[in-house]
């Protein structure tokens, strides 16, 4: 069931053809939706931008994002030119808010076919740079998205809600929640499957685990390394993904997977180390690694821990070079080369084992 959240489109979204649980009107702080919806439990939430206050003012938005689960939220726009903006269309890819569109018609398509990255990544202005030209007329896409759109006519975007991009290059980062989640593992075979498409490097922080793999595009290097290797990187470098281990260098990474084995004792261990984990990590991408979860398993986790799960990966054999399941992952992360394909491998030696 589904909630709708309207202010100056209220009678265009009260035609809305969806399963409805809730539906409020009016103008809203952000403390008071968060608090509002806090341990209310929906499937999407259509929101209409008009209804949150100041939302012009885009650390509104981000002071959203880290109270309420954006993947599941479809943001209604306004035709505001700031709204329409390059910047404030980046700003909303940069925060993981990917379900955003004018087109009253794309609303309930989005409910049912959310984006990815790849879907709204021509609005992201990478290293400050942008492909659409100021002055360019907002078209929707028919997908949810919008092309061009005016510049603002004054400095609206507070830049520290910007995420760090590094010219062209995608820095993602990995990080355990629960103890052997599977980071260093799961990096070794994605950027097995990447490859293939992509010029890509692995990096662990303040470990030495990445030797054993015996690839020399895996960087094992101290946490004060990391920020000169990102922003230094091979000239043909698309992809980094960093095993950010117990450094808290997530501010350096255009993106974070946060990773969970969902076994009973390793969700218990996390919960008590700390018992706020399942309010931080709402809105974020959490992804069930080394997963025995079947689809239903997942949903109740979901409900349980509120929160939603962008992916769940069983545990995989990382002596072959493919798994659909790994492909994907990376086709809803935007990497789009990486279609689904059958498992397989290339015939190496079976444990590839190297004596030195």
């Amino acid at each position: 069931m589904n909630v709708i959240v309207s202010n100056k489109y209220a009678a265009m979204l009260g035609n809305l053809s969806i399963d409805l649980i809730k539906s409020v009107n009016g103008e809203f702080d952000v403390d008071e939706l968060i608090a509002q919806f806090d341990n209310f439990f929906f499937n999407k939430m259509v929101l209409d931008i008009t209804a949150i206050r100041n939302y012009k003012d885009i650390s509104q938005i981000q002071r959203l994002s880290f109270g309420m689960d954006m993947t599941k939220v479809i943001l209604l726009l306004d035709d505001s030119p700031e709204v329409n903006s390059p910047q404030y269309l980046s700003e909303l890819v940069s925060m993981g808010i990917y379900n955003f569109t004018r087109n009253i018609d794309a609303v309930a398509y989005l409910i049912d076919n959310p984006n990815t990255y790849k879907d709204v990544a021509q609005f992201h202005l990478l290293g400050g740079g942008g492909a659409m030209p100021a002055g360019a007329p907002p078209q929707d896409d028919g997908r949810g998205g919008k092309r061009g759109g005016q510049e603002p006519t004054h400095n609206f975007i507070n830049n520290s809600v910007a995420m760090p991009s590094i010219g062209g290059t995608r820095v993602i980062g990995f990080k355990d929640l629960t103890d052997h989640a599977g980071a260093t593992t799961l990096i070794y075979m994605l950027k097995k499957q990447l490859e293939d498409n992509y010029n890509v490097i692995g990096v662990e922080l303040d470990k030495s685990d990445f030797m054993f793999f015996n690839d020399q595009d895996l960087k094992s290097i101290s946490t004060k390394e990391l920020p000169s290797l990102i922003k230094n990187p091979s000239s043909n470098t698309q992809i980094i993904l960093i095993d950010i281990n117990n450094s808290s260098e997530e501010a350096n990474c255009t993106e974070m997977i946060y990773l969970i084995e969902p076994s009973t004792i390793m969700l218990n261990k996390m919960i008590r180390r700390d018992r706020n984990i399942l309010e931080k990590i709402k809105g974020k991408k959490v992804v069930l690694n080394k997963s025995l979860l079947d689809i239903n398993d997942v949903k109740d986790f979901e409900y349980e821990a509120r929160c939603s799960v962008f992916q769940n990966i069983p545990p995989l054999d990382d002596k072959k070079d493919r798994h659909r399941v790994l492909d994907e992952f990376l086709n809803k992360m935007g990497f789009d080369k990486n279609k689904p394909a059958n498992d397989g491998n290339r015939g190496t030696r079976l444990f590839g084992i190297v004596k030195e």
